[in-house]
């Protein structure tokens, strides 16, 4: 038998053996010398995926190098650089594929160094596990802040954590529960995901495959028993919105024209309508043709990540960089045609980028943007904040330098088709590079879509309508000064009661004052609209606009709504005007929330029914401005308005 036959059969074999298991991608994370690679080598090693001849050759560097005496190094079987092995370090990221009887992995060993936390972010963006490892002598770490920051910020919601050199630590339970303790406070302060917490030596393999002799105190299970068993959304793209950015228009034929792509998420079946975007032109969908020399020719349904071709009933004018979206999604069935699934189209954006580049971000440069297949130029219009990844708070700040994070508005010469990356990781992620060196200078998270509608576009260009009611005669008659009362809270934490409270006391006083409670204004004015983070910021701005009408007519506006960013909270704050604005904050818990669940939301979410909850898949900013806190969660309705009321007596709002 050739060699050439030989590879086709071994091949063969392989995917006779493993091409139908489910695929989990993770990665490994943490500090220098926390034993990454060791575990990854480990993993490998104990799973049979080193090849005789490569083992050899990673015995024998081992040896050279000496760094583990007379053990072979497991580390050098991902340190495949010169350079790593010298240092001991991970510089690049390195892609290893390896299987068991019930899975396939494809796992990424990410730099530990602060210097190299770029390449961490790149090997994280594409993974849905990721495994954090902690040195038992060194416990919780900046630098493991920074990394279980990163990952939550890009969507991984699995985290294993392993605290490694357990050896080291005299297999010291105490130790273990104490640096356990320390990252669960710091998990604390991220959205909430899963974690499991192992106690590991990645050098001598306790706990990575076998459970350990060493450790009978720990009854979990191990590294390997969690990656194989942990659920793996496989379908869980294909499960949301329609979106196909067209990597090509095919026309090999006078008879034939196609869009060519991949699905990035969601399935479209044939005879359904798509639009066009941006140009908004519609069309059925006529074949669904499949060109993978293994597929079926046509297809009656395609889902995410398929690669199709994509034929239409009517020629239309699309091109590389456009998307195809379904044209009603709300008249379908299941999550993913719900209303707030439809993508935004906007040429304005805010997003939280990685600053990759050795030379500082500044507002005003302009550089190349790739979102998908679309390429156009995009200016940074504004640095919002940089963020503190060992502390997670946010700052102010005038430039980025290498390996910030931090929030910008941007700007592009054509408007995109994009969603929230944390809805749809394909249309939510872009790169920004240099137009001369073309060198990636940043990579970009998409996290809100309306910045258009908060701004005033026709400033300057509307005659201002004065009343012939001033302000005083509106105060003199109502005894009260206008004001909007915003309650903020996570759902359950008790804004509509508390809103409906406040009314009464103020009705009851004689005063003036209107309640716009958020699902009411879903029955009305918005309900257009989703619960996505632009629509939720979106329902909020109407909310404020009303607000402001009602403060100008001398009323009190009491608003009740989620708010869980606090850039939307800050634009009502300016929308509305400082000294007509007032913040109180429904500090109830989540954990009080999720029992008391008037909406169901949250049962909604564990069931996979809605997405986007703000404290359980999107982050809650807890407001550190508010005029007011309240533990609403302690304090039952009525008494939450007297300490309302009496903030506003304070301020002189109400006389």
């Amino acid at each position: 038998m050739t060699r050439a036959a030989l590879a086709t059969q071994q091949l063969e074999t392989w995917l006779a053996a493993h091409g139908r298991k489910d695929l989990l991608r993770f990665l490994t994370c943490g500090n220098v010398d926390d034993g990454k690679s060791t575990l990854i080598g480990r993993l490998l090693l104990e799973t049979e995926s080193v090849p005789k001849d490569v083992l050899a050759a990673v015995e024998r560097d081992s040896k050279a190098q000496g760094t583990q005496g007379e053990k072979t190094d497991l580390a050098f079987l991902t340190d495949g650089l010169k350079a790593e092995r010298e240092q001991g370090i991970t510089i690049d990221v390195a892609y290893r594929t390896f299987a068991t009887d019930r899975r396939r992995f494809l796992l990424a060993d990410t730099p530990g160094h602060e210097q190299y936390t770029r390449n961490m972010a790149t090997g994280a963006s594409t993974a849905e596990l990721a495994i954090i490892l902690i040195d038992a002598r060194h416990g919780v770490t900046p630098q493991t802040r920074r990394h279980s920051f990163i990952t939550s910020l890009l969507g991984i919601r699995q985290a294993i954590v392993a605290v490694n050199k357990m050896d080291l630590a005299g297999w010291d339970r105490s130790r273990f529960d104490e640096v356990r303790k320390a990252f669960l406070d710091v998990a604390a302060h991220l959205p909430a995901r899963d974690y499991h917490v192992v106690p590991i030596s990645a050098l001598l393999g306790d706990n990575v495959v076998k459970q350990s002799p060493e450790a009978p105190w720990y009854t979990g299970p191990t590294i390997l028993e969690l990656l194989e068993t942990l659920p793996v959304d496989a379908s869980g793209a294909a499960r949301g919105p329609f979106r196909f950015p067209v990597q090509l228009a095919l026309r090999p034929s006078h008879d034939f024209r196609g869009f060519a792509g991949t699905i990035a998420s969601g399935r479209i079946r044939r005879g359904e309508t798509v639009v066009v975007l941006p140009s908004g032109r519609t069309a059925q969908v006529e074949r669904i043709v499949d060109l993978n020399p293994n597929g079926v020719p046509d297809r009656d349904e395609a889902f995410a990540p398929m690669a199709v071709t994509i034929t239409l009933d009517r020629e239309v004018d699309c091109s590389r960089g456009d998307t195809l979206v379904r044209n009603d999604e709300s008249s379908s069935t299941g999550p993913e045609s719900r209303p707030e699934t439809r993508p935004t189209l906007s040429d304005r954006f805010e997003a939280t980028l990685v600053w990759m580049d050795e030379t500082p971000l500044l507002p005003g440069k302009e550089f190349r943007l790739k979102h998908g297949t679309c390429e156009t130029t995009a200016f940074v219009t504004r640095i919002i904040s940089r963020i503190d990844v060992t502390t997670f708070q946010s700052a102010p700040a005038e430039a980025f330098k290498l390996n910030d994070i931090g929030r910008v508005e941007l700007r592009t010469a054509r408007p995109l088709v994009f969603d929230p990356y944390r809805s749809v990781r394909a249309t939510g992620s872009f790169i920004l590079m240099d137009r001369i060196s073309n060198a990636t200078s940043a990579a970009g998270l998409i996290e809100q879509s309306d910045i258009g509608r908060w701004l005033d576009p026709a400033r300057g260009q509307l005659a201002e309508q004065r009343s012939s009611v001033t302000s005083a005669e509106r105060e003199a008659r109502y005894g009260q000064k206008p004001v909007t009362v915003l309650l903020t809270g996570l759902s359950g934490a008790g804004k509509s009661a508390v809103a409906r409270a406040l009314e009464r006391s103020l009705f009851d006083l004689g005063r003036n004052a209107i309640v716009i409670d958020g699902e009411a204004m879903r029955a009305g004015l918005s309900r257009d609209l989703g619960f996505s983070a632009a629509d939720r910021s979106e329902n909020l701005r109407r909310a404020m606009e009303f607000a402001k009408v009602l403060n100008g007519s001398g009323l009190i506006a009491i608003a009740a709504f989620v708010a869980p960013q606090a850039e939307t909270r800050a634009r009502c704050k300016a929308l509305i005007g400082h000294d007509r604005f007032v913040l109180v904050h429904l500090a109830a818990p989540l954990d009080h929330c999720r029992t008391v669940d008037p909406s169901r939301i949250y049962r909604q979410a564990s069931e996979g029914i809605v997405r986007d909850i703000p404290g359980i898949d999107v982050p809650y900013d807890v407001p550190t401005d508010a005029d007011l806190t309240l533990p609403s969660h302690e304090l039952n309705a009525d008494t939450c308005a007297d300490r309302i009321m009496g903030l506003l007596r304070n301020k002189e709002l109400v006389i």
